[in-house]
């Protein structure tokens, strides 16, 4: 068994939610400038220079982590803002710097040699010939992985990555291509792998029929709900469409991503990192997510072998799930 507890890396959607992680038992956050730059781009997210200065501090004050998600990809008349970004930064002091975009990885490591930096789970590297390819290129130290590994590839790769590895923990899953999905694009005209925003809020339209709630996105109706049918934020990939003339979540069900079942395996194999996604979530969600999965860390670190999953965890979890339920993903495939 692993003795290094894994980190438990939070959400900051905005300082409310930072000081929520904090002070709930995260060791390191994670937030975005307010700007394309990050995978969350909506209004009311993210940092401005003021408050991204009071969060570093607030984290530092706690001996905490802050990382800086960078994780979009620039365009050839837009590059200065991603490395205005890299650079801001840098003279920010934030611990590591989050980076998809191979170019902006280069900027960097040459411009800034003691920025850490971790590769994005918008890269899309799943092996790890393709860690040790980013980690002599340009130094990365971390890379959060993918959420397409079942457990023995995930195992594999641990074993023979160069870098510590990052895994989601907690949070809502999507078709799981990260950096590679472009269906929102598809309808708004807005790719979230370059403007950082899958189903633009300025096209999402909620409408009261006699039929129930129906969502649009940029007009094309993607749900409908019942009176009393717990609703979440309208995406293409978790939109129900007629399949057999039945509606259907044809894609992708709404439901969380939940490790606390596989947590002692996570910890043998040297899982450096536990993530959790949810940016564009409450400050009140991060801080009961940050607090459980806080408790669960400790309980398994103390004591793995009688390490089980309390009944208290699990109903406040899945209280803030989509769909409330859980599931382990692509992690738990028995035909593999």
């Amino acid at each position: 068994m692993n003795n290094r507890k894994p980190e438990l890396v939070c959400p900051a959607g905005g300082l409310p939610a930072l000081k929520a992680a904090i002070d709930n038992g995260a060791d390191a956050v994670y937030m975005g400038f307010r700007d394309d730059t990050n995978a969350r781009n909506f209004p009311g997210l993210n940092f401005g220079p003021e408050d991204a200065v009071r969060g570093i501090e607030y984290a530092h004050r706690a001996g905490k982590k802050v990382l800086l998600a960078i994780n979009t990809y620039p365009q050839t008349h837009n590059w200065s803002v991603w490395t205005s970004a890299v650079d801001r930064a840098a003279q920010l002091g934030i611990d590591a710097a989050i980076i998809a975009d191979l170019g902006l990885l280069h900027y960097a490591a040459s411009q800034h040699p003691n920025l850490r930096l971790h590769l994005s789970v918008q890269a899309s590297a799943t092996t790890y010939q393709a860690l040790a390819f980013y980690h002599q290129r340009f130094g990365i130290q971390r890379a959060v992985l993918p959420r397409v590994l079942s457990l023995p590839q995930l195992w594999h790769t641990i074993a023979n990555s160069p870098v510590e590895i990052e895994v989601f923990g907690y949070g809502s899953l999507c078709v799981m291509v990260e950096g590679r999905c472009a269906l929102s694009s598809y309808i708004t005209g807005r790719s979230p792998n370059a403007s950082g925003v899958c189903s633009p809020a300025e096209s999402v339209r909620w409408e009261e029929t006699p039929l129930g709630r129906q969502s649009r996105l940029n007009g094309v109706l993607i749900d409908r709900h019942g009176l009393n049918e717990v609703t979440g934020y309208p995406t293409l990939c978790k939109g129900r469409y007629y399949t057999n003339a039945q509606p259907y979540y044809a894609i992708e069900e709404p439901t969380s991503l939940n490790v606390l079942d596989i947590l002692p395996d996570l910890f043998q194999h040297n899982v450096a990192a536990i993530k959790v996604e949810g940016r564009q979530r409450s400050p009140a969600y991060v801080a009961v997510v940050a607090r459980v999965l806080r408790a669960a860390i400790d309980l398994c670190a103390s004591n793995p072998e009688r390490y089980s999953v309390k009944t208290q965890w699990t109903t406040a979890l899945d209280r803030l799930s989509e769909g409330q339920s859980h599931t382990l993903g692509a992690y738990h495939r028995p035909w593999h």
